[in-house]
């Protein structure tokens, strides 16, 4: 079998600032002519007008269509005629050589359509003809590109190596010879890329990998290697050249590209989404900002094979290290108390519940209980240099087909200057297997717009905006999604939502998996206006009895908020939330949310601005002008 090269390879970069790429930045793009690879290329194009040596298999030549093809768009149009052509030329028409043909004018169109798409993004790209496996030609090949695009020796340089071919089979039935083309696609492809630039180093190096690789998959093992291998490069170059922006993207499937039909019936069948082909290459252009991902490994899907098998059955510990930094998580910006970040408390509980759905492929998050903020966490001097999430599983009793629920203890902890153990926020998650969710939630409420209406003594509707412009609540913009308070009276309130998407680069370190705290913040500020209207106080978050997750809150959907207070003083709130969609159905329920009161508090949220933003790109990232109110 091949050796790999990459982990032998240096993709070393300076050590100057990250800086996003710009249109004197020059990508050299395999597999970039056609396909998904190229949808992300015209995307970046939009983005940055950056330049792009396009690298494919696949010869091109602008001006080279056979006259047999013209006029012909359909596939199956390309076929009666190519079999028309073949005859006429004394050939037998074999499926073969009809394919054959077919395919060489397909990917002529392709390729010109990219490098049209790519100049009318505002791009320049140049396609050249090359087999990455193959050193010495792809070398010959990236010179070529470059010199057409006339590229100089101090130009910014990335990399982003998008190639890959499958042999799919189980492991017994595969050949070493498919075993080393999968692997050397993309390993050998990797170290040649670095070669033919040599020594000059890429300022970004980006690496198509797989959710294969990071989760496995039936009839995949010589593609999941070849994938770890770019995930574990992805590692070591951020640890060893921290000038060099690197990401290994371990995508899911697109909608297009390798999955076919068939295989799109299969997904289906096991209820794993595709990812749009616009909605992933704009999740790569926002990745290319220097601040776009925190981690060098980033998973964009499911595990292509929930097992639900691999609940355990016994006790399981598991400790898990994490350093917060502000200046990773654009968010913070608007989660301002007192001019100092602090991290939300659905931050903590996103924290717990990615852990463990990460921990076990397959489970889903359905409830948390019990949970408590002990100490929150302040980016402050005081900050903690890590932390550190503990978590102990306890099965449910297994039936004849294993267990359905998982319960997990999560502890978020660090230590204190003084060496001694400061405790944040702990809780009892529960996940089930995949098809045992919680479903999409009892039905039985009032719609939006639909029999919703206050009592005796309920207040007139509330506009969403002045609760934030009046500094009732202290959020910013990527957490203001209250649209309406429609009724408020001495037994709670009721309130339609919508939060706009936060961007993928924003979300930093706490990324939205089937547990959205962005939104689910948004519903519980619902005790904080409350408190505000009745007590006249300012409020922060304790602990909560359970809460119950039946189906993902989205961002950008509306919802109907119901809060109903069980008690109140001039210290404590405690109120029950329930969230139901625009059809009335139930898609989360909060029982027995308590937050603690203070008057000190209202003077804390008008000050909701950082004296200094520590990242770049804040304002585009968060929209930062919009929280100066």
């Amino acid at each position: 079998m091949m050796t790999t090269q990459a982990q032998g390879t240096s993709a070393v970069a300076s050590a100057e600032p990250r800086h996003a790429p710009t249109q004197e930045t020059v990508f050299l793009v395999s597999g970039g002519g056609r396909g998904i690879t190229a949808a992300c290329v015209i995307a970046i194009a939009r983005r940055y007008r950056s330049r792009f040596v396009l690298i494919g298999r696949s010869r091109y030549e602008p001006d080279a269509e056979p006259a047999w093809a013209a006029g012909h768009e359909t596939e199956a149009e390309l076929k009666r005629a190519a079999m028309a052509y073949t005859t006429e030329m004394g050939e037998r028409p074999t499926p073969r050589r009809v394919q054959g043909l077919v395919n060489e004018v397909s990917a002529r169109r392709e390729i010109a359509a990219t490098l049209a798409s790519v100049e009318g993004a505002g791009g320049r790209a140049c396609y050249v003809a090359a087999d990455v496996t193959d050193g010495e030609g792809l070398a010959a090949a990236v010179a070529e590109g470059l010199g057409v695009l006339g590229v100089n020796d101090g130009a910014p340089l990335g990399i982003l190596h998008g190639a890959g071919v499958l042999a799919d089979s189980l492991v017994q039935h595969k050949g070493a010879a498919d075993f080393e083309r999968v692997l050397s696609v993309k390993v050998d492809g990797l170290a040649n890329l670095l070669a033919a630039v040599a020594p000059r180093h890429p300022d970004v190096l980006v690496l198509f990998s797989s959710v294969a690789g990071f989760f496995g998959n039936a009839g995949q093992a010589d593609y999941a290697v070849a994938n770890e291998v770019l995930n574990k490069t992805a590692h070591w170059v951020h640890a060893h050249e921290p000038g060099c922006h690197v990401l290994a993207v371990n995508w899911g499937p697109w909608d297009g590209g390798m999955v076919t039909p068939g295989l799109r019936a299969q997904l289906e069948l096991r209820h794993i989404e595709v990812i749009p082909v616009e909605a992933g290459a704009e999740l790569l252009a926002d990745l290319l900002q220097p601040r776009g991902a925190p981690h060098p490994q980033l998973v964009v899907g499911r595990a292509m094979a929930p097992p639900r098998r691999d609940l355990p059955t016994e006790e399981r510990s598991h400790r898990l290290h994490r350093t917060l930094r502000l200046a990773d998580n654009p968010f913070l910006v608007d989660h301002v108390i007192g001019g100092r970040a602090v991290l939300p408390t659905v931050c903590a509980v996103a924290w717990m519940v990615n852990a463990c759905e990460q921990l076990y492929p397959g489970a889903t998050f359905q409830r948390v209980d019990d949970y408590r903020a002990l100490k929150g966490i302040v980016f402050d001097e005081e900050a903690a240099d890590g932390y550190v999430l503990d978590l102990t599983t306890r099965a449910s009793a297994p039936h004849d087909q294993g267990p359905t629920t998982l319960g997990v203890d999560a502890l978020i902890w660090s230590q204190s200057s003084g060496g001694l153990p400061r405790y944040h926020y702990r809780a009892h998650v529960t996940l089930g297997a995949a098809d045992a969710m919680a479903g999409t939630g009892s039905s039985g409420g009032p719609a939006i717009g639909h029999g919703v209406g206050g009592g005796e003594g309920s207040a007139a509707q509330i506009a969403g905006a002045t609760l934030y412009q009046d500094r009732v609540l202290f959020h910013g913009p990527s957490f203001r999604g209250i649209q309406e308070i429609l009724t408020l009276d001495e037994d709670g309130l009721t309130m339609t939502c919508s939060l706009p998407a936060l961007p993928a680069r924003a979300q930093g370190q706490f990324p939205v998996q089937t547990f959205n705290p962005y939104v689910v913040d948004v519903q519980l500020q619902s005790l904080l206006v409350w408190a505000h209207h009745f007590i006249g106080y300012g409020g922060l978050p304790l602990r909560i009895g359970c809460g119950v997750q039946h189906r993902p809150l989205r961002f950008d959907e509306v919802t109907m908020t119901s809060m109903r207070v069980l008690s109140s003083s001039s210290r404590h709130l405690v109120a029950d939330v329930e969230v139901r969609d625009a059809e009335g159905a139930l898609c989360m329920e909060v029982r027995e949310a308590e937050i603690t009161l203070s008057e000190r508090l209202n003077t804390l949220f008008l000050d909701n601005r950082l004296e200094r933003v520590p990242f770049e790109e804040a304002g585009s990232m968060v929209q930062r002008g919009e929280n100066q109110a």
